[in-house]
C-alpha cells in the first residue's frame, strides 16, 4: 500500500538560509570588527582616563603643607601679604579706639551728669560754681565762663541792660558745647574710614589672589586643583580679614555716635541750667536795685 504524503502548514516550514546570509551572520564576520574596535578603545582609553584623573584628582602632597591662616599668609604673594597686614593693623586700631573711647566717653558722661545735677539743685550761679570747685569738665568750664562774664559786665549792667549779657553768656556756652562735642568725636572718624574702606581692600586682595590662580593655571597648563586652591584660599583669607576689620568698626562707630549725641544733650542741659541761674541772678539784682 503506497504511503500517503503529509501536507504541513506554511507556518511550520523552515526558512531556507542562503549562503550569503550565512557569510554575513557568521561568528568571525561579526566578532572580527568588534575585536578590532575593542583593541582601538583599549589603546586609547587609558590615555583619556589619565587626563581626566589628572584634571579632577590630586594628592595631599600637591597642596601646601599648612593650610592654616598663618600658613596661607606665609605662602601668599607680596601684594596679598601687604593687604592682609594692612587689614590686621586696621582691626587692631579699631579695638584700640574702642577701649580708649569707652573710658573717655564714660568719664565725660558721668561728669556732665553730675554737674548738670549740681546746677539743677543750685539756687544761684555762685552756689553752683562753689559746688563744682576742683572739678574739670566742659560743664564746669561753662560755669566759670558765665561767672567771669557776669563779673566783667557788672559795672555797666545798669546802663546796658541784661540782654547783651545773656547773649554773650549764651555765645560762650554754645562754643564750649561745640568744642566738647568735637573733642568727644576724635577717633571715631578712623572707625568710619575703616568700616567703609576695609571691604574694598579685602576685595582687592581677593581679585589679586584669583589673578594669581589663573596665572598658575596658564603656566602649568593644567586645571589641577592643587594649582588653583592656594590662590583661591589666599583670596578668601583677604576677604575674611576685610570683613573682620570692617564689621566691628561700623558697629563701634554707630555706638559711639549715639553716646556722643547723648553727651551733647547733657551738656546742652547743663548750659540751659546755667542760663536759668544767670537769669535768676539778674532778676534778684534788679529787685535789689529797686
Amino acid at each position: 500500500m503506497p504511503a500517503v504524503p503529509v501536507h504541513r502548514p506554511d507556518a511550520f516550514k523552515q526558512p531556507r538560509v542562503t549562503m550569503f546570509q550565512r557569510q554575513i551572520f557568521s561568528f568571525p564576520t561579526i566578532c572580527g570588527p568588534l575585536a578590532g574596535l575593542a583593541v582601538i578603545l583599549a589603546g586609547t582609553a587609558p590615555a583619556h582616563a589619565q587626563q581626566i584623573a589628572e584634571m579632577f584628582s590630586f594628592s595631599g602632597s600637591d597642596l601646601p603643607h599648612d593650610l592654616s591662616p598663618w600658613g596661607m599668609f606665609m605662602a601668599a604673594d607680596i601684594v596679598v601679604k601687604a593687604v592682609m597686614i594692612g587689614l590686621a593693623f586696621a582691626s587692631v586700631v579699631t579695638w584700640t579706639v574702642l577701649i580708649v573711647k569707652l573710658v573717655e566717653i564714660w568719664g565725660a558722661n558721668r561728669n556732665a551728669r553730675e554737674v548738670a545735677g549740681i546746677i539743677a539743685r543750685a539756687d544761684s550761679l555762685s552756689e553752683a560754681v562753689a559746688a563744682t570747685r576742683g572739678r574739670k569738665s566742659p560743664a564746669v568750664r561753662m560755669l566759670r565762663a558765665a561767672e567771669i562774664e557776669m563779673n566783667r559786665s557788672a559795672p555797666v549792667l545798669d546802663l546796658s541792660g541784661v540782654a547783651g549779657l545773656k547773649e554773650r553768656i549764651g555765645s560762650y556756652l554754645s562754643s564750649i558745647v561745640t568744642f566738647a562735642g568735637r573733642q568727644a568725636g576724635i577717633g571715631t572718624g578712623v572707625l568710619a574710614t575703616i568700616g567703609s574702606t576695609a571691604p574694598f581692600v579685602g576685595l582687592f586682595g581677593t581679585v589679586w589672589g584669583i589673578m594669581n590662580s589663573f596665572i598658575g593655571i596658564s603656566e602649568s597648563q593644567t586645571t589641577n586643583l592643587a594649582v588653583v586652591a592656594p590662590g583661591i584660599a589666599e583670596a578668601l583669607l583677604a576677604t575674611a580679614l576685610g570683613l573682620v576689620a570692617a564689621i566691628p568698626a561700623v558697629v563701634i562707630y554707630n555706638y559711639f555716635a549715639r553716646e556722643i549725641t547723648g553727651y551733647r544733650m547733657r551738656l546742652n542741659e547743663a548750659a540751659a541750667g546755667i542760663e536759668r541761674l544767670v537769669s535768676r541772678d539778674l532778676d534778684f539784682r534788679g529787685q535789689q536795685g529797686k
